[in-house]
């Protein structure tokens, strides 16, 4: 008997993967978390039914989340990661020497506890010295902070149920507020493709446009994703994603990249014209 994961991208669209066999099921305090291995994708993770990464594509998320602000920023040593308790965008992080504190705030610790155990390349600098991790609340944790980070990381489930908080105007305040006077805040947008996710997108670039100054989306295309297309958010005080790419300091580090590149950065800003309308509409 064959078996098969779907996720429902809408109620008349699925995505299914030929299941080899189930790793884990259980629930925790906030959600259902299942892993699985499958013939195409390698092992998935999957909370409440919705994929949130697959050992086949996870790269192209957590590079393009992750080095996008760094190769914009010259001088990030402290880093807020809210969410991603799988780890990838933290072992993303760990590969800049510069980069002396990553807090992780995860509201569910079986998250990282299940990542650890099946999903150890996602998890494996999550024991890097520089990496503390806080199991809380993203939304009250922020509110503690004041011009205290250069980037922050939002790394959250979609905007509904336990991560609905994360798409708030007071939570991208708070953001603003814990960020130093040129900080960067990066953040997953969901894609635009179908009309739920659409709005939800647009209600985020709104609330976070009317409070950084400077307030820009790109884009990535991820098979497991809805649609394979996906949105990040880029807001900063005071570094704009593509006058201020530095290319060349970006080369020095040695980075050995599958997704990302300088090039592809510049290019992920430049959108198609149903998504300019789109943000016209609420910028």
């Amino acid at each position: 008997m064959e078996l098969w994961f779907s996720e429902f991208h809408t109620p008349d669209v699925k995505l299914s993967l030929r299941v080899k066999c189930q790793l884990y099921s259980g629930d925790s305090d906030y959600q259902h978390i299942a892993v699985y291995d499958t013939p195409e994708f390698g092992r998935v993770l999957a909370l409440d039914g919705n994929i949130m990464l697959t050992e086949r594509d996870e790269f192209i998320y957590d590079e393009m989340i992750t080095h996008v602000p760094m190769a914009v920023h010259p001088n990030i040593t402290t880093v807020l990661v809210i969410g991603a308790g799988d780890g990838g965008v933290v072992k993303e992080l760990t590969r800049y020497e510069q980069i002396q504190r990553i807090d992780l705030v995860e509201m569910d610790p079986q998250v990282v506890e299940i990542c650890r155990r099946y999903l150890p390349g996602n998890a494996c600098r999550l024991d890097d010295s520089r990496v503390h991790i806080y199991f809380e609340n993203g939304l009250k944790f922020i509110r503690r902070c004041e011009e205290k980070y250069d980037l922050i990381i939002v790394d959250s489930n979609d905007p509904f149920g336990p991560s609905e908080g994360l798409f708030t105007r007071e939570f991208y305040g708070n953001c603003y507020n814990a960020l130093k006077a040129d900080g960067i805040m990066v953040n997953q947008q969901g894609s635009p493709f179908y009309a739920e996710d659409a709005d939800a997108m647009k209600r985020s670039h709104k609330r976070i446009a009317s409070t950084f100054p400077i307030s820009r989306v790109y884009q990535a295309h991820i098979p497991t994703y809805a649609a394979g297309y996906w949105l990040f958010g880029f807001a900063s005080k005071k570094y704009h994603p593509i006058d201020d790419l530095d290319t060349v300091r970006w080369s020095k580090y040695n980075l050995r990249t599958k997704y990302y590149t300088t090039r592809l950065h510049t290019g992920a800003f430049y959108l198609p014209a149903f998504l300019e309308e789109m943000l016209k509409e609420v910028e």
